[in-house]
């Protein structure tokens, strides 16, 4: 059986399939201002999928999968846009980092992250690169089936 990573695979399949899994699980505490809130300041309207939340957790997860060690700035900055501004120019605006933090300290309360030591920020612990590979691969394999079929 070959060794099938977060990187093999679809990051949009993958983040769908991560954040399935957490939703399931159903150890995530969804804050309740979810419903009401935007994930950045050059947004118009907050998101409206019920569970975009999980999607947003899934999503830091796979980052942090991809480069690590990262802070919540980091990652604020990463997950920012640009802010338009009307009749003047358009200009970069970071997200919410609010909204990063509680995912990360919902990842934390689930033993999927940890503090680095060393360099500050954040990584996945073992257990959590473990389960992210091992959802990698349940995604890879049902590629596989769908590219059989074809």
């Amino acid at each position: 059986m070959p060794k099938i990573s977060v990187k093999d695979v679809s990051q949009q399949e993958f983040v769908r399939e991560l954040a399935n899994y957490l939703k399931k699980k159903g150890q995530i505490k969804v804050p309740e201002w979810v419903d009401v809130v935007k994930t950045g300041r050059f947004k118009e309207l907050a998101p409206t999928e019920d569970d975009w939340f999980y999607t947003r957790t899934a999503s830091i997860a796979r980052r942090l999968y991809i480069r690590f060690p990262t802070g919540i700035g980091a990652l604020a900055r990463t997950y920012g846009g640009r802010k338009r501004n009307g009749v003047t120019p358009a200009h970069y605006c970071i997200a919410s980092s609010s909204v990063i933090r509680k995912a990360v300290q919902q990842l934390e309360a689930l033993k999927l992250v940890e503090v680095d030591p060393e360099n500050g920020g954040r990584r996945l612990t073992s257990q959590g690169k473990r389960d992210l590979d091992r959802i990698a691969h349940q995604v890879w394999k049902k590629s596989k089936q769908t590219e059989q079929q074809f």
